[in-house]
């Protein structure tokens, strides 16, 4: 039996009134999850424990079978686990945004672009080296990661404060958030640094000349230290991999004890390699069990409050993710459990996420014949809920079943 989990994050969202009040999955053309959930199971999945922030780090944790209760220490760890950054007990990791901020009159921080233009990695690995070069001490060091995305770790005591992922605050005033790292010397120190070794950059100069969003801030949030984790082989007997272009999901990977499967061409974002990534999937069941396949894009339209892009980003993930890794696993003869969701909600109007149960649906090759009878969606999956109350509360239900350990 093969076992898969294919997640389009933050694929939920909210009726939006230019779609006659559906949300942006009921309007999307999605024949292969819309057969799969006919012919399977459909019910919620509670991925964020009460308490806790609706990130992905936490939704993914779950999903993958570990409680955020028990397991949860911060979203920068895993991501530098994904990156080989070993931390040492007195280390602490910091997830380092490079951004676009408009610092306004009245001393006024504005979030312009918590990407820079979804910056590519080349261009920010050149701008991370600066910083390390201009910022970097015994104390501070920086780590290049995919895009937008990277390290800082800190070794010993810092400033305590509050930290807020940026992508929360798309287009609006940030000042309140700024001013706590404005209040700590140490940490004044490094971003005005960061700013100066920024603004002068040749990559920032040739990105503004070219129309598009400087990389002139960092922001630093999601700290934590190391985590401890059983492997998938210790908790649930199985072993396998994980497909993604983003460092905190390849995280999670390495440290459930999954094969990471780096996939050329995977960006994270509407440019990704699709096709690369069903392929993948493919050979890696060939040899595996169990694979965990993750696509970025609607995540990241629904940040950007882009209504066209993020139906975009459902179709592609629908007929170039699920439908090819349907087709190749019915043509290989294979029996399989196959669950197609996703992490949270990220809605359009909100642009950040929620913690509302997601739609799940879950189909099993030899059981095509006791179907829901209904499309793939937020609708069809709170219909079901409120008639048969079949949800699951957390994640690690959701892999027990997957698993058929429980609730069959």
């Amino acid at each position: 039996m093969k076992y898969l989990i294919l997640v389009g994050d933050g694929m939920g969202d909210l009726p939006v009134a230019e779609l006659n009040h559906r949300t942006p999955l009921e309007a999307a053309h999605t024949p292969f999850m819309d057969t799969l959930c006919r012919s399977g199971e459909l019910f919620l999945t509670q991925t964020i424990p009460e308490g806790f922030p609706p990130g992905s780090d936490v939704a993914n944790l779950s999903l993958l079978g570990y409680r955020p209760e028990d397991y949860y220490t911060g979203r920068a760890p895993l991501e530098a686990a994904a990156m080989n950054i070993s931390l040492t007990p007195d280390q602490t990791a910091f997830r380092c945004n490079l951004v676009t901020l408009a610092h306004e009159p009245n001393q006024q921080v504005r979030m312009i672009d918590y990407s820079a233009g979804h910056i590519s990695s080349e261009e920010s690995r050149q701008l991370i080296a600066a910083l390390e070069a201009g910022c970097g001490t015994e104390f501070f060091h920086f780590h290049p990661g995919v895009s937008y995305r990277h390290i800082l770790v800190v070794t010993g005591r810092y400033p305590q404060m509050e930290t807020v992922p940026p992508h929360d605050f798309t287009g609006q005033e940030v000042t309140e958030a700024w001013n706590r790292y404005r209040n700590h010397p140490q940490w004044a120190e490094l971003l005005e640094k960061a700013m100066n070794i920024l603004a002068d950059h040749p990559i920032n100069t040739a990105r503004m000349a070219a129309g598009k969003n400087p990389a002139n801030g960092i922001w630093l949030w999601g700290e934590g230290k190391l985590p401890q984790m059983p492997t998938m082989t210790e908790r649930f007997g199985i072993s396998g991999s994980l497909i993604s272009a983003v460092d905190l999901l390849k995280g999670l990977g390495v440290n459930a004890g999954l094969s990471i499967i780096n996939v050329p061409g995977a960006t994270g974002y509407l440019d990704t390699n699709y096709n690369g990534k069903a392929q993948a999937t493919l050979e890696s069941l060939r040899d595996n069990d169990f694979v965990f396949v993750h696509v970025e894009a609607p995540d990241e339209t629904g940040h950007q409050g882009l209504l066209k892009e993020k139906i975009q980003a459902i179709e592609d993930f629908d007929q170039k993710i699920v439908g090819p890794i349907f087709q190749g696993l019915q043509e290989s003869g294979e029996e399989f459990r196959l669950i197609a969701t996703m992490d949270h909600h990220t809605p359009l109007c909100l642009r950040t996420h929620t913690a509302s149960p997601v739609p799940t649906l879950l189909y099993d090759s030899r059981k095509t014949d006791k179907g829901c009878g209904l499309p793939f969606n937020e609708h069809s999956a709170k219909t079901v809920d409120e008639h048969l109350h079949n949800g699951m509360a957390n994640g690690e239900l959701l892999m027990e079943k997957l698993l058929q350990r429980k609730h069959e």
